[in-house]
């Protein structure tokens, strides 16, 4: 008997016990997915106004599809939304794409700390709130938020609250040769006895007005310690009802009364006109910032860095840099020290010899 010629068809398989469906790296396009403004996180649900501006505008919540685990999203991303986007009660649309971002503000927790945090994208320009005093205003932070917006390439304004209790004139000067906007506002009624009365909050209509030419077509994003009037100014300006607080008495810090980042519309402006009121912050770091590109927020101190020796660093231990000299002449203005100082602090907290690659992206 001649001996059986064998084939693959001899061959028997074993039923994979997960399924027979061949594995893929190919994900769908989903060029069905509708796009949608992200105007809130919370608790991995994501809020997003689908057909802004038309007569079939929905509020859709949407979980986040697996391949975006690792990926932030943010408010004022735009993305692509697939399943129920009724934005009927009880449903729930899937997040699969997350669209190009025109610009992104970014922060790291401390200045070594490599995890890069996205605050918000797609942001035409950053508000910094500061209170002229309760609690006192910081410079540091200003610069720290200004390097950030020069960054992201975000529109810097400086928004300054209660000049109530303290004429801002020291803060304001300080910042007096930056082409930065600057708005003042009363935002709280004074007692007899100096200290701040919180049963008759209020707001300068004026500064109100100014404040509301600036944001009117743009997305804003408004950033400050706790306890400074964020929330007041963003009921001002949206007739929502975000919760206010105080500033304790013996901490000299604000409570915090927002818990996550949120996009309201302007009430009564042109379409297009979002505020985000971002929570508190205790500190801003700078980590994810090229110490060369710090320079840049500081346009009254640059033009003194043409006489610096090649290789300068500009801080504090730096040979013959040429600031000094610039600032000692008075180009700088009065505040010139103060300035160069601020600037030093950045770039020595700043780890300059890091390289891109080490810095990570955080999640949310």
């Amino acid at each position: 008997m001649a001996p059986r010629e064998w084939d693959e068809s001899d061959v028997r398989i074993r039923p994979n016990k997960r399924g027979s469906r061949p594995r893929t790296k190919e994900r769908p396009k989903h060029d069905d997915a509708v796009e949608g403004r992200i105007v809130t996180v919370d608790r991995g649900r994501y809020t997003a106004v689908v057909a802004e501006d038309t007569p079939h505008e929905r509020i859709v919540i949407a979980a986040r599809a697996r391949e975006l685990r690792r990926t932030a999203v943010v408010p004022g991303d735009f993305v692509g939304l697939v399943g129920d986007v009724s934005g009927r009660p009880d449903t729930l649309a899937r997040l699969v794409r997350i669209n190009e971002r025109r610009t992104v503000l970014r922060r790291s927790a401390d200045d070594d700390d490599p995890v890069e945090r996205v605050v918000v994208a797609n942001a035409d320009q950053l508000v910094i709130v500061v209170a002229a005093a309760n609690p006192e205003p910081r410079t540091g932070f200003i610069d720290r938020a200004l390097v950030a917006a020069y960054d992201a390439g975000i529109e810097p304004l400086l928004l300054v609250t209660k000049a109530d209790l303290r004429h801002p004139a020291a803060l304001l000067a300080t910042y007096e040769l930056l082409p930065l906007t600057v708005v003042v506002s009363r935002s709280a009624e004074v007692q007899a006895d100096g200290t701040e009365d919180r049963d008759s909050v209020r707001l300068d209509d004026e500064a109100v007005a100014q404040l509301r030419e600036e944001l009117d077509g743009k997305v804003t994003v408004l950033l400050g310690h706790s306890g400074v009037g964020k929330s007041t100014m963003v009921n001002a300006l949206t007739g929502a009802d975000r919760a206010t607080g105080g500033v304790n008495a013996v901490t000299g810090r604000g409570r915090h009364t927002s818990s996550s980042a949120l996009a309201l519309r302007l009430e009564g402006a042109p379409p297009g006109s979002w505020i985000i009121d971002t929570p508190g912050i205790r500190s801003f770091g700078l980590a994810h910032v090229d110490p060369d590109r710090i320079l840049h927020a500081f346009p009254d101190l640059e033009p003194g860095t043409e006489d610096c020796p090649r290789g300068c660093r500009h801080d504090a231990v730096a040979v013959d840099c040429g600031l000094d000299e610039w600032v000692a002449n008075g180009e700088a203005g009065p505040q010139g020290p103060a300035r160069l100082a601020s600037l030093r602090r950045l770039l020595g907290a700043s780890p300059r010899d890091e390289v891109a690659d080490a810095k990570e992206l955080g999640t949310l």
